[in-house]
């Protein structure tokens, strides 16, 4: 199997004056990239990093950003993007963790930088002037030619040498990409990618989404997430365009598109839900928007109703998946079953087993809630979590890897996730799923977003609790016959409606349940000068 670097050649053979990326009023074919990933290249070997080392990249979505990522897909070096808002004890864990020899960085992500004691003690690579660099990003995108080794050309000249003059020193079995995934309960686990990993990935994606030569997206979704990195990859598979936005702001998305004549997006459903609230969405050009794709987080029978309506796409995508199996499966009709996550993708098996099971031959029946569980033999699959043995004894068993997200399949072998283990609400002795209430609610037109949580309660273990954020005003006895008239059975209604300013969400917009269980909200003002939190009767 091919390389990621030899992966990118081939878009650089094949389209070398394609545009390849924008950031801002910066735009680069395919061939001008090359040239400036291959000065980078140089520039790293002059820093002392060599095949095998581990970068921190702590940026945002720039074109420094994807032209790192690519440098050190070509030098064989594991990139480690991390999010530009760390804090400095949690930059400090993931350089000691990674074993990284460098910190690249920008002026957001400088006081982070400055205050972790690992990143002081290895190479820093400023951006912009960054306070605290030990060297300069620029002057080594600039620097001169040098040798290459025997067999390998580093860099050229910009204006004699041909684009083949950056050779890959990497093989499809080295490291790619380590992303951290979110902690809970904890620090983040490292989930080291291979370069066989990551094409396979890329490829997997093309196809479950029908990307065809040249289409242009949107590169929004962090290059710390799975999501940004699949974007980037695809697009480079099919020599197409990674429009960069550095910062999510719906207005400047719509101008993007619109300007660009993006074909494709590919977003968690909290983008969404803004692009379509944005004040110009309406006067907005995005019918060159044909396939629309969505991970991250499931996205409600409403919200999906209205991109249907809004955009009108060809194909409509639920892509379920995680940083250690990309693609678990794959539903290229969102709205035919709303809530299904279709059947597994291209590269991957998949199981639903009893919640208490320890053994993936211990299957749940259909239509019941579940673990979902991936082979790890897929070609997507990572092989173990970095430094993490008691996560790998936990997660992984007899070749299965267990997600932690709970499911069902229906009866026509669809796979509906309905949230996570830990979120399983479990009252009077009944398993309840938070998405399913999420889900009914949403549908209100009153209800702008709303998230779903089991909090403590004396008798029965767990209360439901909705939070509601309002388009326009309602109270808690409306909601609550909204409910009862709908196809929600009675268990499973909530027994407590709080109105919030907004529900607590991470950088990459999954609702984050867990400060919301710990009372970290503010409520409507409008609700606090009434009642607050409404009770309604017990579980039945």
């Amino acid at each position: 199997m091919l390389d990621l670097g030899r992966t990118f050649l081939q878009s650089v053979e094949r389209s070398p004056t394609a545009l390849a990326i924008v950031d801002g009023d910066l735009e680069l074919t395919y061939e001008q990239w090359h040239e400036r990933i291959a000065r980078l290249a140089a520039g790293l070997r002059r820093l002392g990093l060599q095949r095998g080392d581990r970068v921190v990249a702590v940026l945002q979505n720039r074109w420094e950003m994807a032209t790192l990522h690519w440098a050190a897909q070509f030098l064989g070096i594991l990139i480690v993007p991390v999010n530009w808002r760390l804090k400095p004890e949690e930059l400090d864990y993931s350089v000691t963790d990674a074993g990284a020899k460098a910190v690249v960085f920008e002026p957001v992500s400088a006081d982070a930088v400055a205050h972790s004691r690992a990143a002081q003690r290895v190479e820093r690579v400023g951006l912009d002037g960054a306070a605290g660099a030990s060297a300069c990003f620029e002057a080594l995108l600039a620097a001169a030619h040098e040798s290459p080794d025997a067999g390998t050309a580093l860099a050229h000249d910009q204006a004699n040498t041909p684009a083949a003059a950056l050779e890959p020193l990497a093989s499809a079995d080295d490291y790619s990409v380590m992303l951290y995934t979110s902690g809970t309960t904890g620090p983040g686990k490292g989930v080291p990618r291979r370069h066989r990993h990551e094409r396979a990935a890329a490829l997997a994606h093309v196809a479950q989404n029908q990307y065809r030569r040249g289409e242009r997206t949107l590169g929004v979704m962090p290059l710390y997430h799975p999501m940004g990195v699949r974007a980037l990859l695809a697009m480079a598979r099919v020599d197409g365009v990674f429009v960069c936005i550095r910062r999510w702001n719906a207005a400047h998305a719509l101008e993007s598109i619109e300007k660009y004549g993006l074909t494709c997006l590919y977003l968690v459903p909290t983008l969404y839900h803004d692009l379509l609230g944005a004040a110009g969405f309406a006067r907005a050009a995005v019918r060159s928007v044909r396939k629309l794709g969505f991970a991250g987080a499931p996205m409600n029978d409403a919200l999906l109703k209205r991109c249907a309506a809004a955009f009108e796409p060809e194909l409509f995508v639920n892509h379920y998946g995680s940083s250690e199996i990309y693609t678990v499966s794959v539903d290229q009709d969102a709205t035919r079953k709303p809530g299904s996550a279709g059947r597994a993708g291209l590269n991957t098996r998949l199981r639903v087993v009893r919640l208490d099971s320890c053994g993936a031959d211990d299957l749940a029946p259909r239509g019941e809630e579940g673990q979902i569980v991936v082979d790890l033999a897929g070609d997507e699959a990572f092989e173990g979590y970095w430094n993490r043995p008691d996560a790998d004894a936990k997660a992984l068993r007899d070749g299965w890897y267990f997600t932690g997200d709970t499911g069902y399949l229906d009866r026509d072998g669809d796979l509906h996730v309905t949230g996570r283990v830990d979120d399983m609400i479990i009252s009077g002795g009944e398993n309840i799923s938070p998405v399913d209430i999420e889900s009914v609610l949403s549908l209100h037109p009153a209800v702008d977003e709303v998230a779903v949580v089991g909090l403590k309660d004396e008798r029965w273990g767990q209360r439901v609790v909705a939070f509601i954020k309002r388009s326009y005003f309602i109270d808690a006895a409306a909601l609550d016959e909204f409910c009862r008239s709908s196809d929600l059975v009675n268990f499973k209604r909530p027994r407590e409606y709080i109105f919030v300013n907004a529900i607590p969400k991470s950088p990459v917009g999954k609702i984050l349940r867990r400060k919301l269980s710990n009372g970290e909200y503010e409520k409507d003002a409008e609700d606090e000068r009434m009642t607050g939190a409404v009770m309604l009767d017990k579980p039945a």
